[in-house]
């Protein structure tokens, strides 16, 4: 077993921080079982953010994931209310850049993932300007605070099309693809009003074309604050428009997925369907650019084993953005690798990590 020398005893054995149960830490648990270690210790979210004893055997190689999917989790991060809700990005944030300094705090562990790249990456202004200055391709952004100050500077800037996204959102949460001409508006988003004028997220995308409608959502979420990019044309096929999320380990992209819509969102859990990979990757010079910017995005954060970076590809099938970096983005269930060696994501990530011990003790 590669690597199996230098993880002995409890020294190097794998934690990780998540949600007990969840399928991603069921899936790293196998990762790491198959490669024939011991179970990996597993501290629930719900302990670090209510402030409970930390604590996994001394030399723990500990891995963070996403503390999503969980009501109780919702609640310790947001406050108490329907964990569907949408907005509350701000208190989430503060809960969660608390617990992952809590997370750091454990004695004796080595992280496979900077902490502070982590919080960066759940700050899209932040995210955006680390990529940007890195010479990633973006897509050009403002903040706002209004939606009277979004159609401003619109309007400043003359563009008609943009995405505005809650600066601490996730899962399409939230995010809305306006079109602004004139006195005529098109928003589309999956957050939908509920009881007491609640925006909820739903799992069907909808579209608003009144002002005031369309108004009283942007102010609603712009308390969080707005991140606003320009509208990046998407490539198409077969009718629906198309981008990647592209999963980079230790630096390389290894797994990709393509995802299609008929809608501005391409989410699987809004519709998004699976595309052909196999057709991108037949663009020999777009598939080595698109690989290149993956490469380079995950670059900007080189403390973190894994990222999961969504890519577009333009119109025209030659231009490259990057549109998001995720530090969870890594649940890509029933995927094989890029490279061809059929590991999934999760035992990508064991495999680099007792390599890079190996390569280490040598």
């Amino acid at each position: 077993m590669p690597g199996g020398s230098v993880l002995n005893g409890s020294a190097g054995r794998f934690a990780v921080v998540g949600i007990p149960g969840h399928r991603r830490v069921t899936m790293f648990r196998h990762a790491v079982v198959a490669a024939g270690l011991a179970e990996p210790y597993v501290i629930s979210w719900r302990d670090v953010l209510a402030g409970r004893e930390l604590r996994v055997p001394e030399g723990s190689l500990l891995r963070v994931d996403s503390p999503g999917e969980d009501a109780e989790t919702d609640a310790l991060l947001r406050g108490p209310g329907d964990p569907a809700r949408v907005g509350g990005g701000a208190a989430w944030y503060t809960a969660f850049t608390a617990g992952l300094e809590r997370v750091a705090a454990i004695p004796g562990v080595r992280l496979l993932g900077d902490v502070r790249e982590i919080a960066v990456m759940f700050d899209k202004r932040r995210c955006h300007a680390v990529l940007s200055a890195a010479g990633v391709p973006v897509p050009p952004a403002f903040e706002i605070c209004s939606y009277a100050e979004l159609r401003a500077e619109m309007a400043r800037r003359k563009w008609a099309r943009v995405f505005v996204k809650p600066v601490h959102g996730s899962s399409a949460s939230g995010v809305i693809a306006l079109h602004a001409r004139g006195d005529r508006v098109q928003a589309v988003t999956s957050a939908a009003w509920g009881s007491g004028g609640t925006l909820f997220n739903s799992l069907r995308v909808r579209t608003y074309t009144s002002h005031e409608e369309v108004e009283r959502v942007v102010d609603l979420l712009a308390g969080d604050g707005l991140h606003v990019e320009r509208w990046f044309p998407k490539a198409s096929a077969g009718g629906r428009v198309f981008d990647l999320r592209v999963v980079t380990v230790a630096g390389r992209p290894t797994h990709a997925v393509v995802r299609t819509s008929r809608t501005p969102m391409t989410n699987l859990h809004l519709g998004g369907r699976r595309g052909d990979l196999e057709l991108v990757r037949s663009r020999a010079e777009l598939w080595e650019r698109m690989m290149d910017v993956c490469a380079r995005a995950a670059a900007c954060f080189p403390g973190s084993l894994a990222t999961g970076v969504d890519v577009m590809v333009g119109a025209d099938w030659r231009s490259v953005a990057v549109a998001e970096v995720n530090a969870f983005g890594d649940l890509l269930p029933g995927l094989g690798d890029i490279s061809g060696h059929g590991r999934d994501t999760y035992a990508e990530q064991v495999r680099a990590v007792l390599a890079g011990m190996t390569a280490s003790a040598r």
